[in-house]
């Protein structure tokens, strides 16, 4: 059931890894994390390695599980593409410890000089469209 949950076929969990692909091999390892109807859903870096598409289809999974199943999902990325999709809060580290806890949308607005260098030109944009 779990691997349906995923997008995967049946006969996907009768396969050895090494018969998967990238994208299948990290399905399955999150329907092997939900086999025990936890409530947290830990990820690292779940979009690593896979090409644009993948990774946003990816992203969808993770963020329909979470609406779904109930699950609060904690995950640890630097794909801005993830964060975006996915998040509701970010807890930003940098300079060894949490300098902020926001929505993406506040983080944007963060005067924090690590913030503005990892969003880019993003927290720029929306300045200037809401002058």
């Amino acid at each position: 059931m779990k691997i349906g949950l995923v997008g995967l076929d049946a006969e996907v969990g009768r396969q050895m890894p090494a018969e998967l692909s990238g994208g299948m091999r990290k399905r399955v390892s999150v329907a092997r994390a939900l086999a025990l109807d936890p409530e947290l859903l830990f990820l690292d870096e779940p979009t690593s390695g896979l090409d644009p598409i993948a990774a946003a289809e990816f992203d969808q999974l993770i963020r329909t599980l979470s609406d779904t199943l109930g699950l609060t999902v904690v995950m640890v990325t630097h794909d801005l593409d993830s964060l975006y999709s996915i998040s509701d809060r970010v807890a930003v580290v940098a300079d060894q410890k949490i300098v902020e806890v926001s929505p993406i949308a506040e983080l944007e607005r963060s005067d924090h000089p690590w913030i503005r260098a990892f969003l880019g030109g993003r927290a720029e944009r929306v300045k200037e469209r809401n002058r």
